[in-house]
């Protein structure tokens, strides 16, 4: 009877093979109505665990104790035809036995080291553990291999396992090096949280009822894989492969640390989840389960979820900061060119100076003799190390009260005596202020081709900016449209994304206002371009 029951199902969507996906999702909707049943809050955990399970994924839930993690779990459970549940909660004192099961008496009679694995972990199709990080030594390796490989040794035998997938749980973190071979085997993470208080009145009065699938809506381990081997030939689309290389880099940023492994199992989850959501391809909005699957703790989650809101809908790669410095650097550059000068030359092509007396003149620099209150200033005499008194001089009187006989009036240099008089009509003696004579300016009037070259390039990015803008606007109008009905993703990161890709297109358009204005500059100066003065004082470089 269940042979021909399932030849006619076979029959049913080779005729209407286009209806198959649909027939898929609208029972997977069934079936997380039935888990998320009698729960508050718990829609993305709900999605998440059955996502996993059905990518052949093992899912985390970390939160404390009564926010139904284990509930979860068994109604993840139910969601699949008839099998084992096992469900054990770990501390640093279990022992093998508690979950793979005792040896078997009659086979170590025979010298044969095997366990009696029925009603235990190896035997079971979904299995939670709570407090799973409790592992120690003696069941961190059999549960390794179980979860990765799917397999279980039992004594001198390798056997496969019908383990579709587990479902842990813990109150913390794992610490040690020791643990994060087990952590990582875990792709869909979630960190469950209390009640929030504005749904606490609805916590107390919520109806337990538990409303258990249809026996027709349950999976089957056959069609479990059907979805995982179907999957496989579903593409990742350019966006969402623009948006995964995109993120690799920003999580490096942030020293977030995604195995190799951890990104393949990934993308197989992604491919399942547009499989199973009646897609031919993974799109951009799928991507929004990274934030459950690439995370160490709750805090890399919100770096996660925040780069994933403000990406998606507005294409990858889209980063705030760079366009503001974009735009920063347009209007300085702007300013310089506007206020930019050129140094006059004159007839002969050489450049002018603005002299001490305020005419013109090609010396760029002047001196003259220093004085100070109208008195004549001089040197000291060739023995002291500062001869220009830190350049302030000597007068006349300085000048022979400090370094000449006060009698005759005379000073020993080099080798002969000197009156000072003869000192003081010696040129050389004299102290000289050196003037740097500033260079005449003028605005510079910059080249036709260079005003050309600028408003090209400020056009090119407005028009960047314009289409970026309408893309985040296509985005925002398309949320409701493409996530509504979406099998995976919660309406929690929908109004997170909404809100993300509003604050970017207020962003963006002001981005949009600012360009405009350099535009403007650009235009006017070519303007001016065109209609140049009849006539220029001097010659421009």
């Amino acid at each position: 009877m269940e042979k021909d029951r399932l030849n006619t199902s076979v029959v049913v969507e080779a005729a209407a093979p286009e209806a198959a996906p649909a027939r898929l999702k609208a029972r997977l909707l069934r079936l997380l109505s039935c888990m998320e049943s009698g729960l508050l809050e718990r829609e993305a955990a709900a999605r998440l665990t059955l996502l996993g399970a059905l990518s052949g994924e093992h899912s985390l839930l970390i939160g404390p104790p009564g926010t139904a993690k284990s509930v979860l779990a068994r109604r993840l459970h139910l969601a699949f035809e008839a099998g084992h549940y096992f469900e054990r909660l770990l501390t640093r004192f279990s022992v093998p036995e508690e979950l793979f099961g005792p040896l078997s008496i009659k086979a170590l009679e025979n010298d044969s080291y095997r366990r009696l694995t029925e009603r235990y972990l190896p035997t079971a199709n979904i299995a939670f553990l709570d407090e799973v990080f409790k592992a120690n030594s003696a069941i961190l390796n059999t549960l390794l291999t179980l979860l990765n490989e799917g397999e279980f040794d039992n004594g001198d035998c390798r056997v496969k396992v019908p383990l579709i997938s587990v479902v842990g749980a813990s109150n913390e973190l794992p610490e040690g090096d020791d643990l994060q071979a087990l952590y990582d085997r875990f792709i869909c993470r979630y960190n469950v949280h209390a009640v929030a208080d504005d749904n606490f009145v609805a916590l107390l009065e919520l109806d337990e009822q538990n409303i258990e699938p249809a026996a027709s809506d349950r999976l089957s381990h056959a069609e479990v894989d059907s979805i995982q081997t179907a999957a496989r030939a579903i593409p990742l689309s350019a966006d969402a492969l623009s948006l995964i290389k995109a993120l690799r880099p920003y999580l490096a940023e942030h020293n977030i640390v995604v195995s190799d492994r951890r990104w393949r199992k990934v993308v197989k989850l992604l491919k399942v989840a547009a499989h199973t959501n009646a897609q031919p391809e993974v799109s951009l909005w799928d991507c929004c389960l990274l934030q459950h699957c690439l995370w160490n703790t709750p805090a890399e989650q919100d770096i996660i979820q925040q780069w994933l809101s403000t990406q998606i809908g507005a294409g990858s790669g889209f980063k705030t900061e760079r366009l503001e410095k974009l735009i920063a650097t347009w209007e300085s550059t702007l300013q310089a060119d506007k206020n930019s000068q050129t140094q006059i030359d004159n007839e002969k092509g050489e450049h002018l100076y603005r002299g001490r007396d305020g005419k013109q003149t090609t010396d760029n620099s002047e001196q003259d003799w220093a004085r100070r209150d109208g008195l004549a200033l001089y040197l000291s005499p060739p023995d002291q190390d500062d001869r220009s008194n830190d350049n302030q001089g000597y007068t006349e009187r300085e000048l022979t009260e400090g370094f000449f006989d006060q009698h005759y009036q005379q000073c020993h240099i080099d080798g002969h005596w000197q009156h000072i008089d003869q000192y003081i009509a010696d040129p050389g003696n004299r102290l000289i202020h050196h003037h740097k004579n500033p260079p005449c300016m003028e605005a510079t009037v910059h080249p036709a081709s260079f005003i050309r070259g600028r408003l090209e390039e400020s056009h090119k990015l407005a028009s960047d900016i314009e289409a970026l803008r309408q893309n985040i606007e296509q985005g925002y109008d398309a949320i409701d449209r493409a996530l509504g009905q979406h099998l995976w993703i919660t309406a929690c990161f929908i109004a997170s994304a909404k809100q993300a890709l509003s604050e970017n297109l207020e962003k963006v358009s002001a981005f949009k206002k600012r360009l405009e204005l350099v535009v403007a500059a650009y235009q006017h100066l070519a303007d001016q371009q065109q209609s140049p003065p009849a006539s220029r004082s001097s010659k421009t470089a």
